[in-house]
């Protein structure tokens, strides 16, 4: 007998097309918007091309930093208890749901000339909104939840056995971290990653808000094409579809890491 069941009810398959529809349709028509005999002209102008790499080169810094912190916080949530959990994993994922630009307003006040911490590293010679700096930072505030979701949940889904079993023949904590849990999450990692930087790649609201629209310093892909909008829309539509492009590969690229680790 199969252990698979898809005898989902017809209804169900028509809301679900329904659905799939409601998101293709606006993708299908900025395809049928876009000036192919000029497409190449349009996305390959000094502007879009220093936005575009600037987006690659601060995404890819961001999504570092999303490893960087995100895996340590993953495995506190995931491996210890403590008082205030269930808080701490509020506030951690707090950026999944709050408005980009409300970050980018509390990075302001955070960072800013006149921040909480602005003053001080003002006095050390540093000098972080709108900046390059700047646009990292917003990236990771906002992308930072998505590896920690991601990854929490695959640690919860590997369970313990296999860290208690070398915890029982002697390695040491940093030992079994490193020989143990991060192998057997792995592919969690890397899935989580390609979220973050993919979230990075996107992110608008917070950049906008805390760094500003600098060309080449940072005036990211998504600001640009907002910048295009009221300028020329065909070279908007043609960095759309870009945009769209490359979050299609990123997105492909999860859900096959995903499936490589499935049963």
């Amino acid at each position: 007998m199969s252990g698979s069941y898809s005898g989902i009810p017809r209804w169900v398959l028509a809301v679900a097309a329904a659905g799939a529809l409601f998101l293709l349709v606006p993708l299908a028509a900025i395809v049928l918007r876009v000036d192919w005999t000029r497409f190449g002209a349009l996305v390959s102008s000094e502007s879009s091309r220093a936005a575009l790499l600037l987006s690659l080169q601060t995404s890819g810094t961001s999504t570092a930093l999303c490893v960087l912190f995100g895996v340590p916080m993953a495995f506190a949530l995931a491996r210890t208890r403590f008082r205030g959990q269930r808080v701490v994993r509020a506030l951690v994922l707090l950026p999944l749901v709050l408005p980009p630009v409300v970050g980018g307003i509390a990075l302001l006040y955070t960072f800013g000339r006149q921040g909480l911490l602005g003053e001080s590293l003002r006095i050390l010679g540093v000098d972080i909104a709108f900046s390059t700096a700047a646009v990292v930072l917003a990236q990771t505030f906002v992308a930072l939840p998505f590896l920690v979701l991601s990854l929490e949940g695959a640690l919860r889904t590997a369970g313990t056995r296999y860290e208690a079993v070398a915890a029982t023949l002697g390695a040491r904590p940093t030992t079994v971290l490193r020989r143990v849990s991060l192998p057997l999450v792995g592919p969690g990692i890397v899935s989580g990653a390609v979220l973050s930087f993919a979230r990075a790649l996107g992110e608008f609201g917070a950049t906008l808000t805390f760094a500003g629209s600098l060309q080449g310093v940072t005036r990211t892909l998504p600001l640009e094409i907002y910048l295009q909008r009221e300028t020329d829309p065909d070279a908007a539509v043609a960095l759309s579809l870009v945009l769209v492009a490359v979050a299609v590969l990123v997105v492909a690229l999860a859900h096959r890491i995903h499936e490589g680790t499935g049963p």
